[in-house]
């Protein structure tokens, strides 16, 4: 599949991924790679003590997840030229259990001077299974125009 190109975004729809659950695994993968072994996301025991009363995933693994949701979608699949910026806000606890998907909303497109490229703006949200938004981000990327396409035959 082809991704979609700058002009094909529509500012303020919708676009909504398959969900995931999010499991011990993948807490136990992110610690390894991310060398974060706190407490709060490895020992049972601790969890049990803490203000959530368990144990939750690390916060940076939803928009780790997030990311790879907007790719399974197949929109930005060979139309991304760059992610340029990430702004995070936790809006709630990531939990081990949590089924979850990405909406994700444009809410600017800024086309370049440079042919060929121009930058999409879109709000992220990580969603669990409740409808709880659990972490909200701003992203901005630089994404091929369908003049590129053009330039490209």
């Amino acid at each position: 599949m082809e991704g979609f190109y700058l002009e094909d975004f529509e500012i303020g729809k919708c676009y909504k991924s398959q969900a995931r659950t999010i499991t011990e695994a993948d807490v136990v993968n992110f610690a390894g790679l991310s060398g974060d072994f706190n407490p709060l996301h490895m020992d049972e025991e601790f969890g049990k003590t803490n203000m959530f009363g368990k144990r939750i995933a690390h916060g940076m693994l939803g928009p780790v997840i997030m990311t790879g949701m907007s790719n399974q979608t197949g929109m930005f699949t060979g139309t991304t030229i760059a992610f340029m910026e990430l702004t995070i806000k936790y809006k709630a606890p990531l939990e081990i259990g949590d089924t979850v998907h990405l909406e994700m909303i444009p809410t600017e497109i800024i086309p370049s001077k440079k042919p060929g490229r121009g930058i999409l703006k879109l709000k992220a949200n990580l969603v669990n299974h409740s409808g709880k938004l659990i972490t909200e981000c701003d992203w901005v990327l630089m994404m091929k125009t369908r003049e590129a396409k053009a330039g490209e035959s």
